[in-house]
């Protein structure tokens, strides 16, 4: 996949929101199993008892890559290129253990997060060690 002609840091932080915006979807997509609202109000889903300290994991994971979309547009180039890598497999490894038992509909929206994942890893990877400059049209 190649961005020719722009930044990379702009595609980066695009795939970072798609990928939040998949958490979202996943999560709505939750909701009309049957039981699930149920579950939620008894605060155990699945066997697993929601806690705060499960909570507050659960939006450790989706402010990351929410910060990512940020930070994948202003951090110096070095930095930019391996919080991109390590926050990428962070994320990716966060998924794979939260889909420990996944059905068919997790299986798919986690297939498509690794995916984007991967690429914003390959991108990061692929990034020069001088990172040129890109003009802004006005």
């Amino acid at each position: 996949m190649t961005f020719q002609n722009g930044n990379p840091r702009i595609l980066l932080s695009v795939l970072w929101i798609f990928i939040i915006l998949n958490f979202f979807a996943r999560d709505i997509h939750e909701l009309i199993r049957p039981g699930m609202l149920e579950q939620m109000m008894s605060g155990t889903i699945d066997g697993v008892v929601v806690t705060e300290m499960l909570m507050l994991l659960g939006w450790l994971m989706i402010e990351i890559p929410i910060l990512m979309t940020i930070l994948a547009l202003l951090l110096p180039h070095a930095i930019n290129r391996w919080a991109n890598i390590g926050v990428g497999l962070l994320t990716m490894v966060m998924i794979v253990v939260i889909n420990r038992d996944p059905d068919l509909d997790n299986v798919f929206f986690m297939g498509i997060q690794l995916i984007a994942l991967i690429a914003i890893i390959g991108i990061a990877w692929r990034q020069c060690d001088n990172e040129p400059t890109y003009a802004t049209t006005s």
